[in-house]
């Protein structure tokens, strides 16, 4: 019973990892506003950033990860259209 107990602490549920990781990702983006990065290079970064976590958040809490390749693409293809927009946007101010 001990030793359930010891395994059971040392284990890290993947919801945790998925967790700490989407909080790695939000604090690497905390970091580049709280030092006043810009440029083009830095907004595609935060882009593809913003699209991992949307990936993340999709897969694992949203439960497409199990599920048919089509949903998954139409997730995809959503954070995709947005961001994509975000950044034309973005390119077409600096103009």
């Amino acid at each position: 019973m001990h030793n359930i107990e010891n395994q059971r602490s040392q284990f890290i549920r993947p919801c945790t990892r998925v967790w700490l990781g989407l909080l790695a990702l939000t604090s690497v983006t905390y970091g580049i506003g709280r030092m006043e990065l810009g440029g083009t290079q830095i907004v595609m970064l935060v882009l593809i950033i913003t699209f991992i976590k949307g990936e993340m958040v999709a897969g694992f809490f949203m439960g497409l990860r199990g599920t048919s390749l089509l949903w998954r693409a139409i997730m995809a293809s959503w954070l995709v259209i947005v961001g994509g927009g975000i950044a034309v946007a973005y390119l077409t101010g600096l103009k």
